[in-house]
């Protein structure tokens, strides 16, 4: 991959401008410093290799050279989008689900923002934000991809089991045709961020629907109940054993385990 191919293989997308990097600290930190200096909406910075990609909570994102796909894309957000930021990080998740639909394979979403295939986390999302004062300015939308068996870190570092696209899928992936994919995707359902529609595509794509989960939320300590589904803005709801319905607006989820 380089950013010849990379133009190639992008060309006939609504994009910004792109910075193509063989290797990187972080994708996310160039494309903020880029958002606060101006960058076009929809520009995308992405690397080859990152040595200090990160996910939420600060934690390591393992992407070694030419195993998986690492880009950042910026927002600007128009004035009718900016009542659904909130949503931003489940339009990224359908953009990477629609683009890994196979026959045999479950795709899923475990909120907020990692990618389940087959059960096993194959991708996650990280997203930041540029302040112009009290104002967004814009959005930086991080997307890291197991694209190989090699982009997966060692079992020992692993918080949640993991996998890639090539070991799912059992055949080669090429990255810019996936890429092309999820930007295809993401500029489509774009405009349609505040619907209901968007919400319920998001609900049908969430892993432990129906099931007993712990979301674990800052230092609040852990919250219990009934994965029911998505509050408007894209929070999640628990049902506690009390039969209380319960918004969840930070945290990880996952499975309760048995008693």
């Amino acid at each position: 991959m380089n950013k010849k191919s990379l133009t190639n293989g992008l060309s006939g997308l609504t994009l910004g401008r792109l910075r193509f990097y063989e290797s990187i600290g972080s994708t996310n930190d160039e494309a903020l410093a880029w958002a606060a200096e101006g960058a076009p909406d929809l520009s995308i910075v992405v690397a080859d290799e990152q040595t200090q990609g990160r996910g939420r909570l600060n934690r390591k994102w393992f992407t070694p050279k030419g195993t998986a796909l690492a880009f950042s894309l910026i927002l600007r957000p128009s004035a009718t989008l900016r009542p659904h930021l909130a949503r931003t990080v489940g339009l990224a998740a359908l953009s990477i689900t629609d683009s890994l639909l196979n026959p045999g394979l479950t795709t899923q979403i475990k909120w907020p923002n990692d990618i389940l295939l087959n059960g096993k986390k194959v991708a996650g999302i990280l997203i930041e934000t540029v302040w112009s004062g009290e104002d967004v300015d814009s959005l930086v939308i991080g997307i890291g991809i197991n694209v190989t068996k090699d982009a997966v870190p060692p079992a020992d570092l692993l918080k949640f089991p993991a996998t890639s696209i090539e070991e799912e899928f059992k055949q080669s992936v090429t990255r810019e045709i996936l890429m092309h994919g999820i930007l295809e995707s993401f500029i489509k359902r774009l405009p349609q961020i505040g619907s209901d529609e968007m919400i319920q595509a998001w609900e049908e794509k969430l892993a432990f629907r129906g099931q007993q989960v712990q979301a674990l939320e800052g230092s609040d300590g852990i919250l219990a109940g009934e994965l029911m589904g998505l509050a408007s803005d894209g929070s999640l709801q628990l049902r506690n054993e009390n039969g209380n319905l319960v918004i969840v607006r930070f945290g990880d989820v996952s499975l309760r385990p048995a008693a």
